[in-house]
């Protein structure tokens, strides 16, 4: 009969097996550096948004919730928007999409400085069994890209 030690030893390992770490390299997120704080490219991301016709649903200040059970972390914001003539026709294809739309940036303070990143669009499509070519897949990637550059210079 195994010993309590060897079952705990089967069960990390069958773990590290089948669980992918959570450190693992995302290649489906796009990370785009800024020259300004965390609160300055959130600014220029919900201003830019907001030029371009989307709306924001939300901004989300991690590290302020943090500080409201006394821990600390860098720098850190998510700024949820979306324009639902893109989001729609993706939500009516693929109604499980909803779970990853609106979009969502965050807005990192790194070692090396400010960083956006996001989900690429295609890894929404792929994830959801929506054709590459989806339409709006296409608008969301080159909006995506422009909003975030905009934000960053």
């Amino acid at each position: 009969m195994p010993t309590t030690a060897f079952k705990s030893l089967l069960s990390a390992l069958a773990l590290t097996l089948f669980v992918p770490a959570a450190n693992a390299a995302d290649s489906s997120l796009v990370h785009v550096p800024s020259a300004h704080s965390v609160a300055q490219t959130a600014d220029n991301l919900v201003a830019a948004v907001e030029k371009a016709g989307a709306k924001v649903f939300a901004r989300v200040d991690h590290a302020a919730g943090g500080k409201s059970v006394d821990m600390e972390i860098p720098a850190n914001q998510v700024v949820i928007f979306g324009n639902p003539k893109l989001g729609t026709p993706v939500i009516k294809d693929a109604p499980e999409a909803g779970l990853d739309l609106p979009i969502r940036v965050a807005i990192i303070e790194t070692s090396d400085g400010t960083i956006l990143v996001y989900r690429a669009p295609a890894a929404l499509a792929a994830e959801h069994g929506l054709p590459a070519d989806h339409p709006s897949i296409g608008k969301m990637t080159g909006a995506l890209k422009n909003l975030t550059a905009k934000a960053a210079e």
